[in-house]
């Protein structure tokens, strides 16, 4: 009798720890899909999961490899269908430690450096554990650049496709050589989101805002390049994901004199409608609307896992001075570019505001470089949704915003450049300059900026005081203070 209870017992602890076992199981994450990117300088790896989890990663060489250690997960997804190719990553392996411990093993070409991190839900995507390889060499270039834009590998449904820009039959007027040391004003040009972040969503996700921002970026990069004097530059060429702050950086390197944003907006209500152009705004946005548009785009950062710049070793009062005549100048012909280009833009799309907005992106937030966010359109309108779609529909848009930008540079043109020489010599008419007050600006201050004499200012805006209100526009006469008496 004691020899059988002994066996009931043994059975029924077996059973209790099979029970465990299998509940543990069933607990586990599971790892339901694995989406790849590939960008200029690194690889993103990312990991849908049904739950949160626990991770390590480190790196191993001969042969180089990367590690990465999920606890409480089990794999879901194939890794045989992801496109490797033009990565430093020549194969995917995994290994069930045990019945919640996962191990994936990234067979390497070339050593990288390796960042993780994990994310909460969003709109779009449930927990998520990304990881990104940067290309390491000696020169400290990219190891490979992708010819073409990617595409997501492992991702539902199929991407709309970015069609190639046609070229216009109407050949470029004939402007004359420039004298040797006379610049390109360089405009960057940003396509809004990319990579895992799609961005706004057509109606039945139909259309991606990633896609389509790209295709109206490079469009409108091919004509700026048409125009004698100018040169677009892309801050991202293919389907990756690029955080903001290093949006604004790449810009810089570039020697931006101007930063174009190029979005697609979404609304709650479907029946939203028009383009807007947005520039920046200390105090926060001027609508509702602009108000729920910068929350949604700043926390995309999140996505790219991007800490706050520190300023600690600046001295804080000087740099504050700095910044602040710097982005009040910035920002003053933010908004005269911004105002031009929607001027043009109304002429193609019906306007959703018919001046320029201001809200907190943080791709605005560059002191030293003008810039302006184009929404293009909505992109949750099916209306809207059809035309940002439609090749001709871009490339209208593309000439409205490159209309806006010259009319602003032939005005203001900054000094070495081709299109300064061009009407410092006569050869394209000037046009009036303008200036759009902002905060904290006086009619006094605003004269001294542009060297010419407050009564001078004063005629020209037919002012008979000088109170003037944020958000004027003032036009600049062309007579200095040296002339004056």
């Amino acid at each position: 009798m004691g020899k059988a209870m002994r066996m009931r017992a043994l059975f029924s602890g077996v059973g209790l720890l099979l029970a465990a076992l299998a509940v543990d199981v069933l607990a586990a994450t599971e790892v339901r899909s694995v989406r790849l990117w590939r960008a200029p300088d690194n690889t993103r790896l990312v990991f849908d999961l049904s739950g949160p989890v626990q991770h390590s990663v480190f790196t191993l060489a001969a042969p180089n490899r990367i590690v990465i250690d999920v606890n409480g997960a089990q794999l879901a997804a194939p890794l045989d269908k992801l496109s490797l190719s033009n990565t430093p990553i020549t194969s995917v392996r995994s290994a069930q430690r045990s019945p919640t411990d996962l191990r994936l093993v990234l067979d390497l070409s070339a050593m990288v450096t390796a960042k993780s991190f994990t994310l909460a839900p969003n709109q779009q995507y449930g927990h998520r554990l990304v990881v990104d390889l940067f290309d390491q060499d000696a020169a400290g270039a990219s190891i490979v650049a992708p010819v073409t834009p990617p595409t997501p590998s492992g991702a539902g449904g199929a991407a709309a496709q970015i069609p190639e820009p046609v070229v216009p039959s109407v050949p470029a007027v004939k402007l004359p050589d420039a004298p040797a040391g006379k610049r390109e004003i360089v405009i960057a040009i940003d396509a809004g989101h990319g990579g895992e972040d799609p961005g706004a969503l057509g109606p039945n996700k139909s259309v991606f805002e990633k896609n389509v921002t790209l295709a109206i970026a490079k469009e409108l990069q091919r004509q700026i390049n048409a125009e004698k004097g100018f040169r677009g530059e892309l801050v991202r060429t293919g389907d990756y994901f690029i955080p903001l702050r290093k949006r604004t950086e790449i810009a810089r390197k570039k020697g931006a004199d101007l930063f174009v944003s190029i979005h697609a907006d979404a609304a709650p209500r479907s029946s939203a409608f028009g383009a807007s152009v947005f520039a920046l705004s200390e105090r926060g946005a001027t609508s509702e609307t602009a108000r729920w548009l910068a929350d949604s785009e700043n926390q995309s950062d999140l996505i790219g896992g991007a800490g706050n710049v520190s300023l600690d070793d600046k001295d804080r009062m000087l740099a504050g001075v700095l910044l602040d005549l710097s982005m009040t100048a910035s920002l003053s012909s933010s908004l005269n570019v911004g105002q031009k280009v929607l001027g043009h833009m109304g002429s193609i799309t019906p306007l959703h505001k018919r001046r320029v907005e201001q809200a907190g992106f943080m791709v605005l937030k560059s002191p030293d470089i003008p810039s302006i966010l184009v929404e293009t359109g909505f992109i949750s309108n099916p209306n809207e949704a059809k035309k940002l779609a439609s090749r001709g529909h871009q490339q209208a848009l593309a000439r409205s915003i490159t209309a806006g930008v010259r009319q602003f540079f032939q005005q203001n043109p900054p000094p070495g450049t081709y299109v300064a020489w061009l009407r410092d010599s006569g050869k394209i008419a000037p046009g009036p300059r303008e200036h759009v007050v902002t905060s904290g600006e006086s009619l006094a201050l605003i004269a001294q900026r542009y060297q010419v004499s407050l009564a001078a200012v004063r005629s020209a805006n037919s002012l008979k005081t000088d109170t003037i209100k944020v958000g004027q526009v003032l036009r600049i006469p062309a007579t200095s203070l040296a002339a004056q008496p």
